[in-house]
């Protein structure tokens, strides 16, 4: 994963999330399209004003709602963890709930156990 990227604690990359990047640009009008383009895919109503997310593994205040709700956060937070892939308990319910989902987080989530797994003596 480059440095660049920011990976939320499920394998989002929230660096691609286009919540994220119109937070980062302080897009308004990126905003406006984000909040259509969610109302549009998860036909639930997003308001422009709600698109704000500096990225879940941080202590912004500012999360988008989903991601503030977010099981996996919580836990991952509870457990003073960097991310899911740190976990001693790493692929529990929660995550493979998820999974069942998002095979894409899977894989990310995967490939940075088995580097971690390389890493250890």
């Amino acid at each position: 994963m480059p440095l660049n990227k920011i990976v939320g604690y499920c394998g989002i990359v929230c660096s691609d999330c286009p919540v994220f990047i119109v937070t980062q640009k302080n897009n308004d009008a990126g905003r406006k399209r984000v909040a259509e383009m969610l109302t549009e895919q998860y036909k639930e109503k997003s308001k422009p004003e709600d698109i704000n997310c500096d990225g879940c593994i941080g202590d912004s205040p500012r999360i988008y709602e989903w991601c503030n709700l977010c099981e996996i956060r919580k836990c991952a937070k509870e457990k003073r963890v960097e991310n899911c892939a740190h976990c001693s308990e790493y692929r529990c319910e929660k995550l493979l709930r998820y999974f069942s989902k998002s095979t894409k987080d899977k894989e990310i989530w995967d490939k940075i156990k088995r580097e971690l797994a390389r890493e250890q003596p």
